[in-house]
């Protein structure tokens, strides 16, 4: 190596447990205003790099991250199932667009799916940016693509728009979404 060779390698980023606990106290005010379950909530976090676990399963009787994983967005105008954007997703309500929607959603309506474990939930948008994914057929879903690890520095394969975990996720949070008495909210913010 050269002597005056500078490594430089990108640093990790981490989850702010404070920004976390503070969208719960609020997702728990919409849940209960909303008639959505008080159990738990789904909150993704797009601010981070999208090789390290962002999405995160709120437990609100204990008030803690009851599980975390990994998440995929949409690839825009960029190469599909690879990772172009992982630090700096874009994010569009567009038909088309290939970009996941922020905002607040209702999961209600699980079915087939041709992806990961074949299960899906519809996404019914609750706030102005996100009117249009059931028109877009954006719906939570596992992929085969998805790590059930943290790939970081690499990013997570981008789709179409849907928020995608493991088909190893999906196998835990499925029966936490059918056996919820009310529907869940899943929460994507930036």
């Amino acid at each position: 190596m050269a002597k005056n060779a500078v490594v430089t390698s990108e640093k990790r980023p981490e989850a702010d447990l404070s920004k976390i606990k503070t969208k719960a106290e609020e997702a728990l005010q919409f849940c209960v205003s909303g008639n959505l379950s008080t159990d738990f909530c789904i909150l993704i976090d797009m601010s981070l790099h999208s090789g390290i676990k962002r999405f995160f399963v709120w437990d609100f009787k204990n008030k803690t991250i009851a599980e975390k994983y990994l998440v995929g967005h949409g690839c825009g105008t960029n190469s599909w199932s690879k990772d172009d954007s992982k630090n700096h997703p874009e994010f569009s309500n567009e038909d088309g667009s290939h970009l996941s929607s922020l905002g607040k959603y209702k999961l209600e309506g699980r079915g087939y799916s041709e992806w990961g474990i074949n299960i899906k939930y519809l996404m019914h948008g609750l706030e102005d940016t996100n009117t249009n994914v059931l028109k877009r057929f954006i719906v939570f879903h596992s992929w085969n693509l998805m790590s059930d690890d943290e790939v970081f520095p690499k990013g997570s394969p981008e789709g179409w728009g849907c928020p995608t975990i493991s088909n190893n996720a999906m196998r835990k949070i499925d029966p936490m979404i059918q056996n919820s008495e009310k529907p869940v909210l899943m929460w994507i913010y930036n």
